[in-house]
Parts: structure tokens; sequence; C-alpha cells
């Protein structure tokens, strides 16, 4: 009997030891911020009343999904910098924004891993923690909108301090956090809030955008003959952009009509439809080539000219 109890509490001993060692690597690989978080807003946000009854919260996933860190019950929105290592610097920089259907944040999947992901490439990640879910009376993309022009106005407002280009500086973002890139890059001139100091007289329009499986980018997917969704105003002076999508996504035809919105406007743009890999893939590795997207987008900035070396970012 002793030999048995030896035994279970030494492969108790080792399991405890390995749920550390687990924890402890779980721990170190997670990205820490360079700078912030940073407030978007020195108050209440524009719009928000000071008494809102919304509490920041982890949500878990249902049986079955993904493992993924959702947040939600944002009510002070900020941004996050994770700069990439010194030599690799090329003070290009990205805000991020996260998807999920404007009611959470997939904050790993599509935040702090793609973060780390523009870090291996020399790009600068800011990542958005904007505000969800909607709000009730006000359209749900209203306040992301101004939190995503805000965070855009506060990095070129520290652009020196954090060695970022101010003329660098790009939007990327994940099905409703695609919506959420393409309405910052189409609403560069509308004003979506009083101005609270000196950034925001900076502009406000992104240098280029990356729309991975975007979503509510025509307002109807199903319609014969789609239109672009009615706050979404393609101009000349909407930015370059790329757009991901796989065939087997129900946001496909979203993205193609956006797509030929961009061309028809004269706008740079390039769209990558792979067959399979549905969405809310992010940048795990699967069995589709859709997993390739992240050297399609590399090679689109390079050839932007956003990943040459900048003496700003030394």
């Amino acid at each position: 009997m002793r030999s048995i109890a030896t035994f279970f509490a030494l492969a108790a001993g080792a399991l405890l030891a390995l749920a550390g060692t687990l924890q402890a690597a779980e721990t170190a690989a997670a990205p820490k911020p360079d700078f912030g978080p940073v407030a978007l807003w020195p108050g209440t946000a524009p719009g928000d009343a000071p008494d809102l009854a919304l509490e920041e919260k982890a949500v878990p996933g249902k049986p079955g999904q993904k493992q993924v860190t959702r947040l939600t019950g944002v009510t002070r929105p900020t941004i996050e910098v994770y700069k990439p290592a010194k030599d690799a610097d090329t003070g290009a920089a990205v805000v991020v924004c996260p998807g999920g259907g404007y009611g959470i944040l997939a904050w790993d999947l599509e935040g702090t891993e793609i973060c780390r992901w523009l870090n291996s490439i020399g790009v600068t990640g800011v990542l958005l923690k904007y505000r969800v879910p909607g709000r009730k009376d006000r359209p749900r993309g209203e306040p992301p909108l101004q939190d995503a022009q805000r965070a855009i106005r506060l990095v070129r407002a520290n652009a020196k301090a954090w060695g970022i280009d101010p003329g660098r500086i790009g939007v990327m973002g994940f099905s409703a956090g695609g919506h959420l890139s393409a309405a910052a890059s189409t609403n560069v001139d509308k004003t979506t809030y009083e101005p609270v100091d000196e950034a925001d007289r900076l502009s406000a329009r992104p240098d280029f955008a990356m729309l991975i499986y975007p979503a509510y980018l025509v307002a109807d997917e199903k319609a014969d003959a789609p239109t672009i969704s009615p706050e979404l105003t393609i101009t000349k002076e909407t930015p370059p952009t790329i757009l991901v999508v796989t065939g087997d996504d129900r946001f496909t035809t979203g993205a193609l009509f956006y797509y030929r919105a961009l061309r028809a406007a004269g706008v740079p743009a390039e769209l990558h439809i792979y067959p399979t890999g549905g969405h809310g893939y992010g940048l795990r590795p699967s069995e589709h080539t859709v997993s390739t997207w992240p050297k399609r987008c590399e090679d689109w900035l390079r050839a932007l000219g956003m990943l040459k070396p900048s003496p700003t970012a030394s």
C-alpha cells in the first residue's frame, strides 16, 4: 500500500509541477505592451453616460468553441503599444481592431497575437480596445468609430515618443473590426466627436488598411446587386487597402463588392479570396491555404513602401 500511495503522491507532484511549468510558459509567452494601456479619452467617452451600467469582463466561450479571450462591457477604451525589436523597427505602425460582432473583442486571437506578428515584420502594433457592446439608441458602429479615430490621432500625437513615422500609420481589422477599419478609412473628413485636446487637430486618416475576413461591408450579403453599407463612403481619399477572405465565408460578397468600389474610386486595392477556411481563423495555422495570408499582407506592405527602415524608429 505504501508503494501505491508513494506512486500517486509522486504522480500528483509531477502533474502539479507540469501545470506550473505550463502556466509559467503561457505567462511568459503573453506579450506585454511597451507603452500603455493609454486611455483614449480624458473622462467619459463621448456619448456615454458617466453612470453607464456596464462592467468590463471576460466572456467564456461556448462548448466546442476555440480558445479565445473574449472581452465585453468596455466603457474605458484604451490603446496598448507593442514595439518590435529595435534593430528590426521600420517605424511603421498599425492600429489593430479585434472583431467580435460589436458585442465582444477577440482580444488574443485578433489582438495580441496580431501585434506579435506585426512586430516580427518590424511594425509597431497598437491594440485598440474599443467600446463594446453597442449602446442603446446609437448605431452599433458609432462609438467604436469615435474610438478608432481618436486612437489614430493619439498615435500621431505620440509618434516621436513611440518611435513611429506619423506618415506610415495604418489600420487592420478582423470581422467587425474589419468593418471598423473600413469605417475609419472612409470617414476621414467626418467629425464624429467634439475635440478634447491638441491631438484632435491631427488627421484621423489611416495611411493604409488591411481588412481580414471583414464583416458588414455591404447592406445585404444575399442581395442580387449588393450596395456598400451606407456608413462607408468610398472616395479617392480612401487609403490603399488589402482584403483577405475565403469562398466559404458568409461575408465573401461584401469583400468582393467593397474591392470593386475601391477600384471604381481609383483607390489602390488588392483582394485575396482563398477557397476554404471559413471565418475567425486569425493567425492560427490550419490545413487551409488561407493560413498563408500574413505573407500576402507582408508583401503588400513592402510594395507600398511601409516596411522600409525609418530613422524615426531609432
